[in-house]
């Protein structure tokens, strides 16, 4: 009787410790004294900012939509950074696109259900969130004013392999310096490269700012 009472016990405590962690899943981690948010809209910036919203398409890791509107926002002094950025590439015919920025929460909760395991260190997990949820993070990439290309890197965008690294040794020549070029240019406005993502960068102070999961309606009003 008494073995069985354990294993029931044992049975409840993770059975509770499951739930909790379910029910913490459940809303965006709310947090107090954060900045308020001011999400601007970066194509309304520079017209010559390319959109390249993968997940308002089916062509993204998941493979289906997730966004209803291909739009990208991040909170003022960041979108004021990447328009710097996106000024000196203007003078050497080059310009930014923007695959992401602001991420509602309740995105980056599937993108942490439906990424396998071994994968996850690509995606946020939902509870501590993202700093895409909180409009401080962006994901861009360089093209060619004149062509439209986009200039190649040693990996696409959302790859899920070494070759994503910032520091990957691989790729040609032309590749890691498009790259190298990006990244520095970036740094040089507050922002941080992602260490497994060439493509993924933050902007100082995003602990400052709260995690939201409004729409992309709600964010331009």
């Amino acid at each position: 009787m008494k073995k069985h009472f354990s294993i029931f016990t044992r049975f409840a405590i993770c059975f509770i410790l499951f739930s909790s962690v379910a029910a913490a899943q459940i809303a965006a981690p709310q947090e107090k004294n954060k900045r308020e948010a001011h999400l601007v809209e970066l194509s309304k910036l520079d017209k010559t900012i390319k959109l390249d919203i993968r997940y308002a398409t089916d062509d993204n890791f998941v493979g289906k939509t997730v966004y209803s509107e291909a739009r990208a926002f991040l909170q003022k002094p960041a979108a004021e950074a990447v328009l710097r950025v996106h000024h000196k590439l203007k003078k050497r015919g080059l310009g930014l696109v923007i695959f992401d920025g602001y991420r509602p929460w309740s995105i980056t909760k599937l993108f942490w259900e439906v990424t396998p395991e071994d994968k996850r260190k690509f995606v946020a997990n939902p509870e501590k969130g993202s700093k895409h949820n909180r409009g401080c993070a962006v994901d861009l990439s360089i093209y060619d004013l004149k062509t439209g290309a986009l200039l190649p890197m040693p990996s696409g965008y959302d790859e899920f392999s070494e070759r994503a690294a910032p520091d990957y040794k691989g790729g040609t020549e032309i590749e890691r310096a498009n790259r190298e070029l990006l990244r520095k240019l970036m740094e040089a406005e507050g922002f941080t490269v992602n260490a497994n993502e060439w493509w993924h960068f933050d902007y100082k102070d995003w602990e400052k700012y709260a995690i939201y999961d409004i729409s992309f309606a709600e964010a331009s009003r």
